[in-house]
């Protein structure tokens, strides 16, 4: 058992060496000893290839907003491991991360000696969840965003009463599949018979598969573009600005505090999400807390501008969808500055179509590398990379820091990559522009 919060983070990580192991049954075996807490939690259960975490905090953010407690369930984590759960929006404590893993560490060494052997890091972080929320602190509704795919993800033991498939990108292709339609098929292992499902998902084929699940089990859909809609589009200097019609209601001039044409579009999913459980769930959102929600909403590391002078951008863009929204926006809003990129990447992500992107947008594109055990060496990204102005330093913290220095007005610093290497490389930035008086 675990006395101090270092002790429970180190063993908690040290499941990772198990990697990830398809299937439910140590999830099921871990609720039946537990009491089932996960039994006793009202929850949405979102799931998709990107936007589930800001789809979450837009959601989290109205349901606040309208006076509930809101639980969330997240990964990656940004800035520390325990905002994966949080409650409100503010991760849980050390005590209480203590107390679950100490919960949870018997059950594993058990569960060990059994045939189904050990559960993975994930799925003790997904118990821990489950516990948290079902015994420890009960709340008025929980987030649960998918870890990977859907139908074999550890969430998937839930009964929710709604779910969101956000989109469908080709992303963890040796697992999922490497199809729209396969990958869709592993999202839409979520939607739960009579239980309705919201949708984001543009590409026929895999809006198809998603579509024949749901009137397999009977389940509602409402699509993006179809039960709501959105028109009236601009970007605001911090955010944007868009009209969102429902079947339901009209909203005009709705604004997000985050960035991003998709952004809009995962408010807009949120919205939704809103008015179906305030419809038939007996949730009281009103159109106030919907429009105070959506522009109070963050989640950091999306399209996040640390500072304007020198003008410094950090975007988690980790996959083709994310790189193809981050190079939009960038060419949208920068057009008239020099872009120079930082970028560090995982090596098992399609990274030949996410550097060609990258590549195109840049004025100067810089690979550098980060300490983690699937990182991409710098070496690797420069020699995929064709950008005449590119350039290899595999020290990224005195890169940023020349970079920063030398930054003009003209010009944009743009970091992105790997959420993992953006975690650190935020509090270094912080502290950085603090040092330097530029901090917005």
């Amino acid at each position: 058992m675990f006395s101090t919060y270092e002790e429970a983070l180190e063993w908690i990580h040290s499941r990772l060496r198990l990697g990830m192991k398809p299937g439910l049954q140590r999830m099921e075996w871990m609720m039946e000893k537990l009491g089932h807490p996960e039994r006793r939690i009202k929850s949405v259960h979102i799931g998709g290839t990107n936007g589930k975490g800001s789809t979450v905090t837009f959601l989290r953010s109205i349901l606040q907003e309208a006076g509930y407690s809101a639980g969330t369930f997240t990964s990656p984590y940004f800035e520390k491991f325990n905002e994966r759960i949080s409650l409100n929006g503010n991760p849980i404590n050390d005590e209480d991360l203590v107390r679950l893993t100490n919960d949870i560490y018997p059950l594993a060494l058990e569960l060990e000696q059994t045939e189904l052997g050990g559960p993975t890091e994930f799925e003790i972080i997904t118990a821990m969840a489950f516990q948290y929320f079902g015994h420890v602190q009960p709340v008025d509704i929980v987030l649960f965003e998918v870890g990977l795919g859907g139908r074999y993800d550890s969430t998937n033991i839930i009964y929710p009463i709604l779910s969101i498939i956000t989109s469908i990108g080709l992303d963890h292709t040796a697992i999922l599949g490497d199809t729209y339609e396969q990958i869709a098929f592993e999202k839409a292992g979520i939607i739960k018979p009579g239980i309705s499902v919201i949708t984001g998902v543009k590409q026929k084929g895999a809006l198809e598969v998603i579509q024949d699940k749901a009137f397999s089990l009977k389940a509602p859909v409402y699509h993006f573009g179809k039960e709501f809609t959105i028109s009236d589009h601009k970007p605001l200097a911090q955010g944007e600005s868009f009209s969102l019609e429902t079947v339901f209601q009209n909203f005009p001039g709705l604004e997000t505090g985050m960035s991003g044409k998709h952004q809009a579009e995962n408010a807009s999913l949120a919205v939704m999400a809103a008015e179906l459980l305030n419809k038939f769930y007996s949730f009281l959102i009103e159109e106030n807390h919907i429009r105070t929600g959506l522009k109070t909403a963050f989640w950091p590391g999306r399209f996040e501008i640390l500072s304007e002078n020198p003008l410094v951008v950090i975007d988690g863009a980790h996959n083709e969808e994310g790189v193809a929204a981050l190079t939009a926006e960038v060419e949208k809003r920068f057009a008239d500055k020099r872009k120079h990129i930082v970028f560090a990447a995982l090596a098992d992500k399609k990274l030949d179509e996410m550097i060609s992107k990258l590549d195109s947008a840049a004025d100067r594109i810089t690979f550098t590398e980060f300490e983690f055990p699937r990182a991409a060496s710098a070496e690797e990204l420069y020699e995929i990379s064709t950008n005449s102005r590119r350039h290899l330093y595999k020290d990224w913290k005195g890169l940023i820091e020349t970079e920063v220095l030398e930054s003009g007005k003209d010009s944009v610093l743009i970091i992105t990559g790997s959420l993992y290497f953006l975690s650190e490389v935020k509090p270094f930035l912080l502290n950085l522009l603090k040092d330097k008086k530029t901090i917005i």
